[in-house]
């Protein structure tokens, strides 16, 4: 069986290189390695949603599969910038991923991100914002457990913003993800570019 960026523990050669890119503002040079998810490039999607973030608010803040890291880090970034005390928990199931993302982390001075898997984090911690290009290509049924476990657990007043595919189904995504959240929940369409959406969940 060929191994995917979700694969736990990937056993292929780990091949590093360096990327250097703009993140949070800031011109920076970071690691990714293969068996992860875009190694080579910052890939589309995430580029679109992290043109469309706000600052992130003050507390605890969910990169919902980390990779390499490029949404916990630019998360890390602008928090710096504005000084706002953020934890960020970057969780994937990858760990070199995980290790990516942590040796990045120390390379640009966050000591805001913490990585993680599921079980490290508090069962009863609530996120102030939640942040993702989530791993459609794990399957229907798969996604859907994964965002039926963690957006629930936005916090009153939190914010989730998700980047999408138009052609992997952000659409339909949006429909199920307002049906699953129920009334407490807004989910609409606040982005769109390069044949991705961004959609974002607010919580009364």
């Amino acid at each position: 069986m060929s191994e995917h960026y979700f694969t736990e523990s990937p056993s292929s050669e780990a091949k590093t290189r360096q990327l250097s890119l703009d993140l949070g503002g800031h011109d920076v040079t970071v690691e990714t390695v293969s068996g992860t998810f875009s190694p080579t490039r910052l890939d589309l999607g995430t580029a679109v949603l992290l043109r469309h973030l706000p600052e992130p608010p003050a507390g605890d803040v969910l990169d919902l599969g980390c990779g390499w890291g490029p949404i916990a880090l630019h998360t890390g970034l602008q928090a710096t910038d504005a000084e706002v005390d953020v934890r960020v928990w970057a969780l994937d199931v990858n760990s070199r991923s995980l290790e990516t993302t942590a040796a990045n982390a120390r390379r640009l001075g966050l000591d805001s991100i913490r990585t993680v898997t599921a079980d490290e984090i508090p069962t009863n911690l609530q996120f102030a914002a939640i942040r993702s290009n989530p791993p459609i290509r794990i399957g229907k049924e798969a996604l859907h457990e994964l965002l039926e476990t963690w957006l629930p657990r936005l916090a009153p007043d939190g914010r989730a913003d998700l980047v999408v595919s138009k052609n992997l189904g952000a659409d339909s995504l949006q429909k199920w993800i307002a049906g699953m959240l129920g009334s407490e929940f807004e989910v609409t369409r606040t982005g769109s570019s390069k044949g991705f959406r961004v959609l974002t969940v607010n919580r009364d």
